[in-house]
């Protein structure tokens, strides 16, 4: 690799205080903030809105849609075969 032209990558924390889930792995970011691990070392910390453990896709709380009753409505207004004349 070429030198001097990649970022440091330094261990930090990433915090989502939703959901109470803490993730130590290496990345580019600067942090103002610092947080004590477990380890008892200390690591610069960013806060996330959402991660793994609060979004719904991953938690199981996202909600299904009702889209038999949208292609219902469609082919009321535009037919069944949607408008397309064959």
């Amino acid at each position: 690799m070429k030198p001097g032209i990649h970022p440091v990558t330094r261990p930090v924390v990433f915090r989502d205080r939703a959901a109470g889930f803490t993730l130590l792995t290496r990345s580019t970011l600067d942090a103002t903030q610092t947080v004590e691990w477990e380890d008892g070392n200390t690591y610069p910390v960013v806060d996330v809105e959402i991660s793994s453990a609060s979004h719904p896709f991953h938690t199981g709380t996202a909600r299904v849609l009702d889209t038999a009753g949208r292609v219902e409505r469609f082919e009321r207004r535009y037919g069944p075969t949607g408008g397309v004349r064959r």
